[in-house]
């Protein structure tokens, strides 16, 4: 059959998967004017040109949706409007002076998020997720978005599905589709069409989009693409844009919480100001103005920049991270399920040693059972390891492989190795045409399909693995009259006996551990290994074992009752994919940060499931596509340095919102006092303006800033009612020393007008820019906790520019007349008392009960769809599905 091209080929017609579920897989290709080779490469072209990418999100740095951001503040543009009226009606001076402030403060926050976007953008650049496809009736890979309706894909365990599919056919199937319904168990998948109706999750010839591939392999063609997919819609209906992170939303209430306060603190301003006599534009350009100063408008531009300064020091320490938010997410970590090889251990498994258990047995006979037993094709004579498993590719490097001679045994058949049966069998005939059945794998499946196993063989065993050995046990059986091979073979074997495996703990694997924990990070181990193994290697390396739990365990276990185990357990062994999957899944619902390390085919399911997917550099296509970090070196020292950059992140941002609710919020609420007291307004317009903006400019160093060690001990999660009470309390000291100013302006300098605002200017500027230098340790300031150099020369210049401005030429413009010597005097010692006094609040503010509970952390699912969404991601606007 030809391949449809573009002259006979139109546009194919929408097909919905009901119907296609209800059609023969034939029929549905005939339906999308495709084949089963596949699409040509120009139609497949035209096709995308027509239909779109298959893409849910876009990552492109738009600078006008950064602009809108910084705009979308309804106080703010109604500020905009008010200062225009203001100049049409003759105030040109305090009207540009607000324009001015307000063009310099937007395009801070522009400049400094936009420049963070793009380097997200060239992040997510550099990564693609690909998809094998036929076109052109030739196999070959390539970007997911690529993807149209009409193509015909392969898929193969672990893979996320890339768009709708219809089946055309399969292997033992089975699809995780928890994404879409919610549901834990695996449904199995074939190509047979369904009869009757049925909703979609009875379509069991159709693939979803987001759902993966459990077990088995298959064949389909697209039906499908982005948006038009039933987990496209659901995606995109929860935003265009890259998914938030708890972090991000714990932003979004905060904000919210200081929205609230501002709009009630302005309203009453204004009507204050009105029932007072003052003009109706004044009163509401001032109220406008200090709802402008409450509002933190650089926390998106703070975060960004954070996040894209993680991102930098990661890749210094050859840490890749796809995408920017994946940083919050790795400092959120508390727990780490790791496979055993290569993390823990060497990752370089050598053979040892051939311990027949049988007299007629001798330790080359069991070897070469060994070698024929592997999946490796020797007919050739030359075997390669490339692609080979750890344990086969060690035994075609040791030295006793050069004894082999291929010639002396053909393979006439082979059953590969599954996670299910843990053993791979091959039926092999000697030169003589004597055929065997030789069966190589787990010791606990081989010799449970063993006869009158001898009865030292336990114990040899037992010994092995007491020792921290990896064993493969070996077992025959005569195959005469056998022309092929099937699981029900493997029966009624004599054990021939085990070959033994030595991966030597790492160096460095105690070190790292120690370190983790030191972060808060519970340690478990997921290997498919025996139990005694890596209870050993766990002993070896310092790690406390919670207790072991085998596969045989996990699936006996309800899922209430293994959450509770593996809560408590430290080391699973001998589990499967499946196993891993579900254990990080129930940890993952009670509330646990869990991220996974693994770098195989067998560990995708579980990258998947976890809240970080950590693959490396060595690790097969699939893993590293599974992943959402990729190390460079498989070190969990580098892993260590990851989280402390994540959680480094969050404690800087924090330090930005305390500031926020602290002396910025106090200055604020103390502007809106005096000016119902005062018979003048106590600071213009222009001026709170000109005071956020010098304010905001100096904490655009907090990213940079240097964090104490007990803050990256443990992950930290959003408080709102801490920072809500921490503003209660140190809102109101602010204020304190604000109204001390006034009356010091008032009663003792008889302060006119322009004096009074210049010295409240520089009192203000003082006080909520240094304040920075207590709020941002609980430790004693500059004695136990150096800031940055960053840092303490950006506050240090916004407080001389502060105390420059009213003493400059530009005084008169900005409304400030010249202030007394003994003024600065007097502001000296108040500065250092309210420093003091803040200090003592904080040390008493952080020895409270309260504040030492920890937060509990909540996550539905909505992340986990937008971060499997991120991966159909495409550098462009998407169209409308």
């Amino acid at each position: 059959m030809s391949l449809p091209t573009t002259s006979e080929a139109a546009s194919a017609a929408p097909l919905s998967m009901v119907d296609s579920a209800h059609r023969a897989g034939g029929l549905v290709l005939e339906n999308l004017q495709s084949t089963e080779q596949g699409l040509s490469g120009e139609e497949a072209v035209r096709r995308l040109t027509v239909v779109g990418p298959n893409a849910l999100r876009t990552h492109k740095a738009n600078p006008w949706s950064v602009l809108g951001r910084q705009l979308r503040s309804p106080i703010l543009i109604l500020l905009i409007i008010t200062a225009g009226l203001s100049l049409f009606l003759g105030d040109a001076t305090n009207s540009i002076v607000i324009g001015v402030i307000l063009v310099v403060s937007i395009g801070l926050g522009f400049s400094n998020e936009f420049r963070a976007e793009l380097a997200a953008e060239a992040l997510h650049s550099r990564v693609t997720h690909t998809v094998v496809v036929l076109r052109d009736g030739n196999a070959r890979q390539i970007d997911v978005v690529n993807l149209v309706p009409g193509d015909v894909v392969r898929l193969a365990l672990g893979a996320i599905v890339p768009a709708d599919i219809r089946l055309l056919n399969s292997e033992n199937l089975l699809c995780d589709e928890s994404i879409l319904t919610g549901e834990s168990l695996p449904v199995e998948k074939e190509p047979a069409p369904i009869v009757g109706d049925a909703s979609l999750g009875d379509l069991g010839c159709c693939l979803f989009m987001g759902t993966i591939v459990q077990t088995g392999s298959c064949t389909g063609v697209v039906v499908a693409t982005g948006g038009r997919a039933e987990f496209g819609r659901i995606a995109l209906g929860l935003g265009e844009h890259q998914p938030q992170t708890e972090f991000q939303l714990g932003l979004k209430r905060f904000s919210f919480l200081l929205l609230q306060v501002a709009v009630v603190l302005t309203t009453l301003i204004f009507i204050a100001n009105l029932l007072l006599g003052r003009p109706l534009i004044d009163s509401l350009l001032f109220s406008l103005a200090i709802a402008v100063g409450i509002t933190p408008q650089l926390l998106p531009a703070v975060v960004s920049t954070c996040l894209a300064a993680g991102t930098r020091a990661l890749a210094k320490r050859k840490v890749l991270v796809k995408r920017l938010i994946c940083i919050e997410d790795l400092g959120d970590m508390d727990v780490l399920v790791t496979d055993k090889t290569g993390t823990l251990t060497e990752g370089r498994i050598s053979f040892t040693a051939a311990l027949p258990v049988q007299s007629g047995t001798s330790e080359a006979e069991l070897f070469a059972l060994g070698l024929v037993s592997t999946e490796a094709d020797y007919s050739h004579g030359t075997v390669s390891t490339v692609g080979q498993n750890p344990l086969d590719a060690a035994l075609w490097e040791s030295q006793l492989a050069q004894d082999f001679e291929p010639g002396s045994q053909k393979r006439l058949g082979i059953i590969p190795f599954d996670h299910q049966r843990r053993m791979t069998s091959v039926l092999v005939a000697d030169r003589a045409g004597t055929r065997s059945l030789v069966t190589k794998g787990s010791p606990e499946d081989v010799l449970r399909l063993c006869s009158d196993v001898p009865p030292q063989a336990q114990a040899q065993l037992d010994e092995q693995y007491d020792a921290g050995a990896r064993v493969i046990a070996v077992a025959t059986r005569a195959a005469g009259g056998m022309t092929a091979v099937g699981p029900a073979d493997e029966r009624e074997l004599s054990l021939a006996g085990f070959l033994i495996f030595l991966d030597k703990p790492k160096a460095n694997a105690k070190e790292s551990l120690i370190d983790l924990a030191s972060l808060g990070i519970a340690v478990k181990i997921a290997t498919g290994d025996n139990a005694k193994v890596a209870e050993k290697v766990c002993r070896d390396l310092g790690l406390v074992s919670g207790g072991t739990l085998t596969g045989i365990q996990v699936g006996a276990l309800t899922d209430p009752e293994l959450g509770a185990a593996a809560r408590e357990a430290s080391i699973f062994a001998r589990v499967s994919p499946e196993q891993k999957a579900r254990i990080i899944r129930l940890l993952r619902q009670q509330g646990r940060a869990v991220a996974f390390l693994g770098d195989g085919v067998n560990d995708a399911l579980a990258l998947h499931q976890a809240d970080v997917g950590i693959s490396v550099d060595s690790a097969t296509d699939v893993a590293k596509d599974a992943a959402d970090i990729v190390l460079m070196d498989k070190d969990l020292g580098v892993l260590a340095e990851g989280v402390r950059e994540g959680r480094r992140i969050f404690a800087n941002t924090i330090k930005y919102v305390l500031m926020g609710t602290s002396s910025n919020f106090g200055n604020m609420f103390s502007a809106a006092a005096a000016s119902v007291v005062l018979s003048f307004l106590p600071m213009l317009p222009g001026q709170i303006l000109l005071n956020n903006l010098l304010y905001d400019t100096g904490q655009l160093a907090i990213p940079g800033d240097r964090v104490d060690k007990e803050l990256l001990l443990a992950p930290s999660h959003w408080d709102i009612a801490f920072i809500r009470r921490f503003m209660l309390l140190f809102g109101p000291i602010s204020s304190v020393f604000d109204f001390a100013t006034f009356g010091l302006m008032l009663f003792v300098f008889n302060a006119a007008p322009g004096e009074f605002r210049a010295g409240w200017f520089i009192e203000s500027i003082a006080t909520q820019t240094l304040i920075i230098f207590a709020i941002r340790t609980r430790r004693v300031p500059f004695f136990r906790s150096r800031p940055s150099a960053g840092l303490l020369w950006a506050s240090l210049g916004v407080v001389a520019l502060g105390i420059y401005l009213p003493l400059s030429p530009l005084a008169g413009v900005l409304g400030f007349d010249p202030l007394p010597v003994p003024f600065f005097l007097a502001l000296l010692a108040m500065t250092v008392v309210y420093l003091v006094l803040v200090e003592f609040a904080k040390q008493w503010f952080f020895s409270r009960p309260v504040q030492q509970s920890p937060t509990v952390r909540r996550r539905g699912r909505a992340p986990h769809i937008q971060r499997r969404a991120a991966r159909f991601s495409v550098s462009r606007p998407l169209r409308s599905p």
